[in-house]
């Protein structure tokens, strides 16, 4: 049986009413119910950024510095939301700045698609701190591979504390 930690309480202040019914063990755990109220993380919200198409020069074979290749940029970034920070964009991850860090790192030519997924999630990071979670899928869609039809890419899931 898990340990109870104290991080678990933030977590499980999220979980619908209905799973705490169910879960009694589980909901043993918190001292009482104040504690969920007075954490005040009631969502977590996540941005999404999908199919985004850059241009760039980035790449390990011949001839990718200069003819260049199109990537396909899959992003997803989690945060907790306070239940009244709704009215602002400052109290929000805003997905347009998002776009531009993305846009901005996608412009600078790098050898591994590796190395710019993590700056791009070091930057959005940096740049709205309560960030939870950031996963990252950058594609190559046209592979100098012989015979090869498809795209080619990694993705980085990184979780912060």
């Amino acid at each position: 049986m898990a340990v109870w930690q104290p991080w678990m309480q933030s977590v499980f202040c999220l979980l619908p009413v209905s799973f705490k019914k169910i879960n009694t063990a589980v909901y043993a755990g918190i001292n009482n119910l104040a504690a969920c109220k007075a954490a005040k993380f009631v969502f977590m919200v996540t941005v999404h950024l999908h199919q985004l198409i850059f241009h760039g020069f980035h790449g390990l074979y011949p001839g990718e510095e200069i003819i260049g290749n199109d990537f396909e940029v899959n992003l997803d970034v989690e945060y907790h939301v306070k239940k009244d920070k709704y009215d602002s964009l400052k109290h929000l991850v805003n997905y347009e700045e998002v776009y531009e860090i993305v846009k901005a790192r996608m412009a600078i030519n790098t050898p591994l698609l590796e190395e710019i997924a993590d700056s791009i999630i070091g930057k959005i990071h940096h740049r709205f701190s309560n960030v939870t979670r950031i996963t990252i899928s950058i594609y190559k869609l046209n592979a100098p591979i012989p015979h090869f039809n498809g795209k080619v890419g990694i993705s980085i899931d990184r979780i912060f504390d």
